[in-house]
């Protein structure tokens, strides 16, 4: 009789994980909270493509420390993104505040995210760039379980259910 081991992050696999993300300054950025845990598919992109290498091999009850720079993170601030518009261009019936995140038309119909980052008058500044963008972010982790995937969740690129064995048998 084989003994049971602890699955290992890798591709394809439905990984849950309580976290914490802080900043340079040791300042807390988002916490995965008292909701439970985050979900996601290991190798599809569902997150920063640095924590994602720094969970590899990595299994459950395993605690780890990863550190993620820009260009695996958010990437690099482009001064380019940062666009000064009219209040004009947003329907009427919308409250614009600083820190508002929305979705821009780009020019081939594409939707771009961006920001609302500061407003004067009738002159709003809006960011194309992620917060992140350009930040060196350190997160805190706790993995809480691994599972292989499902045909369908590897299709749709990510977890159908907001769960994940503790662990798993090993061939």
């Amino acid at each position: 009789m084989k003994g049971k081991r602890a699955a290992v992050i890798g591709d394809g696999k439905v990984v849950a994980i309580h976290y914490t993300l802080k900043n340079e300054e040791g300042e807390l950025i988002d916490e995965s909270g008292d909701d439970g845990p985050l979900y996601y598919l290991h190798g599809s992109e569902n997150i920063v493509p640095g924590l994602e290498a720094g969970l590899v091999g990595r299994s459950v009850g395993e605690r780890v420390r990863v550190e993620v720079h820009p260009d695996e993170g958010y990437g690099s601030h482009d001064p380019q993104g940062v666009q000064i518009v009219e209040r004009d261009v947003f329907p009427d019936d919308i409250d614009i505040e600083v820190g508002m995140h929305f979705g821009a038309e780009g020019p081939d119909g594409e939707v771009i995210p961006a920001w609302v980052t500061a407003i004067e008058g009738d002159k709003l500044t809006i960011d194309l760039n992620h917060p992140l963008a350009g930040k060196v972010l350190f997160f805190d982790v706790q993995i809480e379980g691994v599972r292989d995937a499902t045909a369908q969740e590897l299709e749709q690129g990510q977890p159908e259910e907001n769960e994940a064995d503790e662990d798993e048998d090993e061939d």
